[in-house]
Formats: structure tokens, sequence, C-alpha cells
């Protein structure tokens, strides 16, 4: 029997970029399910003093993370040294998704990866429909 993916739920307390009802909604049925999950203020607060926690979290196998995009999740840890395994981390995006739907991804027992490949990604489609600004990432 393998193990449950871990939850991990993101209030974006300080960037407070997440719809504050989707917010609610995810933390409220998280709470009603019995199901264990970690919690956080803020995942990029967190990234930017390169909190230890976030390596812990990295490090201890199969994860769900209720935040943003994944392509942001995936760099905020890579910044604090803590490097999200791309096979076994799904992250559901609060600010594009309705909290059903972020609550079905959470509780779903399959786990779906997708952490995106490679130095630079571009938004999705989708992404680009919500009216967000397209920037293109480059490394130095």
């Amino acid at each position: 029997m393998t193990t449950p993916p871990r939850i991990l739920f993101c209030n974006c307390t300080y960037a407070q970029v997440l719809p504050k009802e989707v917010k609610e909604a995810v933390l409220k049925k998280l709470c009603e399910s019995g199901l264990a999950f970690d919690a956080v203020a803020d995942l990029c607060e967190m990234s930017a003093r390169q909190d230890p926690a976030l390596r812990r979290l990295a490090q201890g196998g199969a994860v769900k993370v209720a935040a943003c995009y994944p392509r942001a999740v995936k760099w905020l840890f890579h910044a604090a040294q803590a490097d999200l395994p791309l096979n076994v981390t799904e992250v559901l995006n609060m600010r594009a998704q309705s909290g059903d739907e972020v609550c079905a991804g959470l509780f779903r027992a399959e786990l779906k990866p997708n952490l995106p490949a490679g130095k630079a990604t571009q938004p999705s489609p989708a992404e680009l429909q919500k009216g967000e600004v397209a920037t293109q990432m480059t490394n130095s």
C-alpha cells in the first residue's frame, strides 16, 4: 500500500494574490475532511527567508500543493534551495481554479504531477486567458 501524498496549503498572507473566497473554501474543506495537511502563511515569504521547512517538505516524498501557478511554486522552492521532485509533486492553482476544483484535486487519490520541467516556462493558454502578464524568464 502506498503512502498518500502530503497536502500543503499556502494562505498567501502577504502577497494576497489568491482570491479570498477560494482560499477560505479550500481551507474549510481541508479542515472538515479530517485529512492531515500542512498550512503555511506564505510560501513567497518562506522562500525569501530560505526557510528550512521548505527543504523538509521537498524531501518528504509525494506532495499536493494548494497555492498558485505550478511554475511559481517550483521556483519558490528552488530559490530556497529546496527543489521539489517533478515526478511526485502536483500543484493546484487557487489563482486559476475554483475552490471545488482545487479540493477535487487535493482529495483525489491519484497524483497528477504537473511541475514544469526545464529552466524557463511559459504561461499556459489558460493562464493567459485569465489576464496574466506573460514574462519571459531568463537565466544569466
